[in-house]
């Protein structure tokens, strides 16, 4: 999503909703019709708000990032901090699109971080990662191509195509719309109660305050090859197989290794801290730990890998909730974490 840099056996790293490493990266002009993205910070399970099954939206166009909802009884991990990844484990009677209310998330939300074709793969018992999306919502006009809004927003040409269900052979039809997951603008919006200023997604530049001191480097002696990007994430290039640490004490939430797409991500690893926080380990080649286990700082939980959405051997690192304490470590350096 963001220009990286790269050194012999290192690799840019993505995001669920990234740009591909060769796609173009042109600044754009947002028009006045696009509005910007904005973080959903609401704790009722029941808002209202949006379009009920069908993807969150604010003012009809930009997409919110969610979370868990508090006082359900979702088996969620941690509090309702926005930007937060969530566990579900399926009831008997659940459908995919009482899920997708509960957690205030679209039914593509959980069908696209699960790997999931459709509603009929969801069954009791079975356990699904609630990743928050944002994105933006777009009105197909003549001219429009998949290449062209990926390069527009910042965006992944196969994301928006998996995401909407669309053949990329086919024209995009005049007057549809299309949702574009990780879509970026920045454009001035007057908020409901606020005087006009420029509002940008959160997670892009940072998701809290600095906890000074409190994680570790997951990498060791590992180069920085992609600053801030994403989901508050950064980039380790290092050769496969490397050992990849826990950050800090916690407990694992999630830990996928089926090596699939898992929303980009690819088989990865999702710690929550005594701190409120997560931490979040992608494209590994295999994590060693599993969901409920206590893991300690500095303890092995996989190794380095290529997997889902990515272009080489690299781990990406995301904290949600707190500064990503990499945030200011210059591309190419190897330095401690704040």
């Amino acid at each position: 999503m963001f220009a990286a840099a790269f050194t012999p056996n290192k690799a840019q790293a993505f995001w669920p909703f990234s740009i591909q490493a060769d796609a173009a990266m042109d600044t754009f002009v947002p028009d006045s019709s696009t509005p910007v993205l904005q973080a959903s910070i609401n704790f009722d399970p029941n808002p209202h708000k949006g379009l009920g099954d069908s993807i969150q939206t604010s003012g009809g166009r930009a997409l919110l990032a969610s979370t868990g909802p508090s006082g359900t009884i979702a088996d969620v991990a941690g509090s309702t901090q926005p930007g937060r990844i969530s566990v579900y484990v399926v009831r008997a009677g659940d459908t995919l699109s009482d899920i997708a209310d509960m957690f205030d998330v679209s039914v593509n939300t959980i069908l696209w971080a699960n790997n999931l074709k459709s509603a009929r793969d969801v069954h009791p018992g079975n356990t699904l990662v609630i990743l928050p999306v944002s994105g933006v919502e777009r009105t197909i006009v003549r001219g429009d191509t998949l290449k062209s809004l990926a390069k527009k927003y910042n965006a992944d040409t196969d994301d928006i195509a998996q995401f909407n269900r669309l053949d990329p052979a086919e024209p995009l039809k005049v007057g549809s719309t299309v949702i574009i997951p990780g879509g970026e603008i920045a454009v001035p919006v007057a908020p409901r109660s606020r005087a006009l200023s420029t509002i940008r997604e959160p997670y892009l530049g940072g998701s809290g305050a600095l906890q000074a001191g409190y994680y570790g480097h997951p990498v060791s002696g590992i180069a920085v090859t992609q600053g801030i990007h994403g989901w508050n994430g950064v980039d380790f290039g290092a050769p496969r197989g490397t050992p990849i640490h826990a950050a800090a004490n916690g407990v694992v939430i999630v830990a996928r290794n089926n090596g699939a797409w898992n929303g980009g991500y690819g088989n990865y690893v999702v710690i929550t801290h005594d701190n409120g926080t997560q931490t979040l380990y992608s494209h590994m080649k295999n994590a060693i730990v599993s969901p409920g286990q206590s893991v300690s700082s500095g303890q092995i939980i996989g190794y380095i890998g290529a997997t889902g959405l990515s272009t080489g051997p690299h781990l990406h690192f995301e904290v949600r909730g707190a500064a990503n304490p990499f945030r200011n470590c210059p591309v190419g350096t190897v330095c401690a974490p704040q």
